[in-house]
């Protein structure tokens, strides 16, 4: 452990201790949330029910996608989730994608959607995912007209397997927070909760996806991006193994760091599968995914949180949070699954080898990247500006790229020996889990943060983290919502190459418990 880096953790425990109670008590969640019902039946459909409508020609995708666009003009003004759309451009799609099954014959149409798996789907994606024609800003006031000049590699195995994207959303600046503030669109707000953020740095996707205004979203995730918004939001939302989905296209772009992974957002984790199909594209075949698993032959491993000092100066879960957790082990219990509690001992240094990663990864943007050579001083002089509001960069942006400019309060050769403690933990891990594995382990220690405040929760990033370093595959699953209305949940990681095994526990855990946490209860028109 870092003396220095873990007594910044515990000051920040310690702060958090007191603020965090008065967050809860001076700005309690008042009544239902302000999200407009859902009226049109077309938006409650998930994707693998969608294909099958389309291919029995009982749906058109016109119809889909104008009743998404209607959702998303609705929602919008309550989340600020969208930075630039395409409806237009969207509506001739689904056109053409309509011409196309109209003049395929019956014989054909299963070929048809065996070649465009998503044929006539639309989907939302990420600002930093790269949409070709849209806007990357990146919620940053240097990029903020900066246009995409093609498609991220996810984003064009999705529309060549015939998915039409609507929109691009917002993402905190380089996608530096676990709130999402943008210094060009400031905040985007959660639909459970307007005073609460809906995480980050997926933050659009996954309030688009919380408040039913994308049918599934293309998010990015390099220490719990995709996560954190998922669990705020109360959505499914899936990390995969590194190094294996493309991140072509992506800004911030970490060419030789397989921390960052590009994956689904969605409110049905029976769609998980079918969507990493697509996203995987040309290495989707190393995953396995058609070769099915059955529930009761996965073996869970689980923690309800750090154990030992680790334990001590990380927050604890909420005890919604760890009730989560078992309330699915007892679940899957008795549907035949062997469950085991595990110790975090091998874990000591999650935050180390966790923060310790993102020091090492030059080829990420920085910030601040000026001539100057010393872009420490200009960074703190930022700082100070950002706190007074006369800087030009967001404050959750600059604390990130502190860590960044400062090791981490860590020596080199420190950060050294973490990264060589990784390697040894993910054999030993990838073992205890092997081919049939799972591990249950809270998505982060409480839900959705009142705004301004993820900096005193900063030191629990390796909640999520540690495994986007060590690189193996997490979906959050939502679980319900506490006492004040907010979303709860957990991740299922699995072993590398082995994603198929948390959409396997996604899937049985939203028929057991209904998944997608809905913000505001439907009011279904059923004449639409």
């Amino acid at each position: 452990m870092e003396f220095l880096l873990r007594l910044i953790q515990l000051i920040l425990k310690l702060i958090s201790i007191v603020i965090y109670p008065l967050l809860k008590l001076l700005l309690p969640r008042k009544g239902p949330s302000t999200i407009p019902p859902i009226r049109n039946p077309l938006v409650t459909l998930p994707v693998v029910e969608v294909i099958k409508l389309m291919q029995q020609r009982k749906l058109k995708s016109e119809d889909l996608v104008r009743a998404y666009i209607e959702r998303i003009k609705e929602v919008n003004p309550h989340i600020n989730a969208v930075v630039q759309d395409r409806f237009e451009g969207a509506l001739e799609d689904a056109v053409r994608a309509d011409e196309l099954i109209a003049k395929t014959s019956d014989e054909q149409i299963s070929a048809l959607f065996s070649r465009y798996t998503l044929l006539g789907i639309p989907f939302t994606v990420k600002d930093s995912c790269g949409l070709k024609g849209m806007s990357i800003c990146v919620g940053s006031r240097q990029r903020a007209h900066m246009i995409s000049s093609a498609n991220g590699g996810v984003v064009n195995n999705v529309v060549a397997a015939g998915g039409i994207p609507l929109l691009v959303s917002i993402t905190p600046e380089y996608c530096f927070s676990i709130e999402t503030f943008s210094a060009t669109q400031k905040r985007c707000l959660n639909p459970h909760d307007s005073r609460r953020t809906p995480g980050g740095s997926s933050g659009g996707e996954g309030a688009l996806n919380g408040a039913g205004a994308s049918l599934f979203g293309i998010g990015s995730d390099i220490g719990g991006s995709i996560r954190y918004p998922s669990l705020f939001n109360g959505v499914f939302g899936h990390k995969p193994t590194g190094g294996i989905i493309s991140v072509e296209g992506h800004f911030p772009d970490p060419k030789n760091n397989n921390s960052l992974s590009v994956g689904p957002i969605t409110r049905f984790g029976r769609d998980l599968g079918v969507l990493m199909q697509v996203i995987a594209g040309e290495n989707a075949a190393k995953f396995d995914l058609l070769t099915p698993v059955e529930t009761k032959d996965i073996k869970i491993f689980y923690a309800l949180g750090f154990d030992g000092l680790n334990g001590v100066l990380h927050k604890s879960p909420e005890t919604e949070m760890a009730l989560s957790i078992l309330t699915a082990l007892k679940y899957l219990k008795s549907r035949g699954c062997e469950v085991e509690r595990t110790s975090m001992n091998d874990f000591k240094n999650s935050l180390e080898i966790s923060l310790g990663s993102m020091t090492l990864s030059e080829d990420i943007s920085y910030l601040i990247n000026t001539s100057n050579p010393n872009k420490k001083r200009e960074l703190l002089t930022e700082m100070g500006k950002a706190i007074l509001g006369k800087s030009e960069y967001t404050r959750d942006a600059l604390y990130f790229e502190s860590i960044r400019r400062f090791d981490a309060a860590m020596r080199t050769e420190n950060i050294l020996k973490y990264k060589a403690e990784a390697e040894v933990l993910r054999t030993k891990f990838a073992k205890m889990l092997g081919n049939n594995g799972v591990f249950f382990f809270p998505t982060f220690p409480v839900p959705a943060l009142h705004h301004n405040s993820s900096i005193l929760f900063l030191s629990n990033v390796d909640y999520c983290m540690i495994f986007n370093i060590l690189g193996f595959p997490s979906t959050h699953i939502p679980m319900g919502h506490d006492d004040d209305g907010l979303p709860v949940g957990f991740q299922v990681v699995a072993a590398p190459y082995k994603d198929k095994l948390c959409f396997q526990i996604a899937a049985e855990l939203e028929a057991g418990f209904g998944g997608w946490v809905v913000p505001t209860p439907h009011k279904l028109d059923p004449l639409k």
